[in-house]
């Protein structure tokens, strides 16, 4: 029998039902400390990749992701953040999930067992030797990843993994594989909890090192962020008085009329 992988080993806790609320939350909170340090032991290897990502996005290059459950989920939200936060087009990032946008609010039954539906999924898009591919899998098993990774590999995108288990199916298809080995989940198997916790760590950090190296922040500002309510267009007006000394009003009117703060910036720096 194959050996039972870490994501599904028996909890640390038995008998949760019997538990007291503080004790559940203390017993979360302790295994949700481990994440942040098996992260940690994958920054090695992500930033060879991050590197790499950037070199083809400096050229018009593209970067997917693609998962299926709570991993698929984590990936749209991800690529969804990014053109309001920095201002890229819509298809810079890309996420997908096995079963469609649907499977984001409903499971669609044995999508992620469809080993050629992640290409499949990609071709709108017109993938490429240029672009980039990220699967993500908490279990590192999952067909629709593996195959999604394998397919892109051989049509010369590069690929990278985000995973849970050591030695996985997934990490053995792609160039770069991120495994951050959490451990059993405090409810036996279910990875919406540390696993997840993890790949959104290790989402973000890829992300936001990629947008930054490719000049979409300045300092520490979010200066491309689109303004697409209110809080965002105040914090868009302090950035600039924060930056030049200007007053408020004038400010707010400028940002409204160049439509990010970097389009404001570089106005009154040009002195206009």
């Amino acid at each position: 029998m194959e050996q039972i992988r870490v994501t599904e080993q028996a909890s640390a806790y038995d008998d949760l039902q019997r538990m007291s609320v503080h004790d559940l939350l203390t017993g979360i909170n302790r295994e949700d400390r481990r994440v942040a340090d098996a992260v940690a032991a994958t920054i090695p290897t992500m930033e060879r990749l991050v590197e790499r990502i950037v070199e083809r996005m400096q050229r018009g290059g593209r970067m997917f992701y693609i998962g299926a459950g709570t991993s698929g989920r984590l990936a749209v939200t991800d690529a969804s953040e990014l053109p309001p936060t920095y201002g890229v087009p819509f298809d810079t990032v890309i996420g997908l999930i096995a079963g469609g946008d649907g499977a984001l609010r409903k499971a669609v039954e044995h999508a992620e067992d469809d080993t050629e539906g992640a290409w499949r999924d990609m071709q709108p898009w017109r993938p490429d030797s240029g672009d980039i591919l990220i699967g993500v899998a908490a279990s590192g098993t999952t067909p629709y990843v593996v195959g999604g990774l394998r397919t892109a590999r051989a049509h010369g995108l590069l690929t990278g993994a985000i995973t849970c288990n050591p030695r996985s199916p997934v990490a053995a298809e792609a160039e770069y594989a991120l495994e951050a080995v959490v451990g059993p989940e405090f409810v036996t198997g279910s990875t919406r909890m540390k696993a997840g916790t993890a790949q959104k760590l290790m989402l973000n950090m890829i992300s936001t090192a990629v947008m930054i190296r490719l000049g979409r922040v300045e300092g520490n500002k979010m200066v491309n962020m689109q303004l697409t309510n209110n809080k965002l267009v105040d914090r868009g007006t302090r950035m600039i008085v924060q930056e030049t000394g200007i007053a408020e009003a004038e400010a707010r009117a400028l940002l409204l009329a160049c439509g990010s703060v970097k389009a404001a910036l570089d106005k009154i720096q040009r002195g206009e």
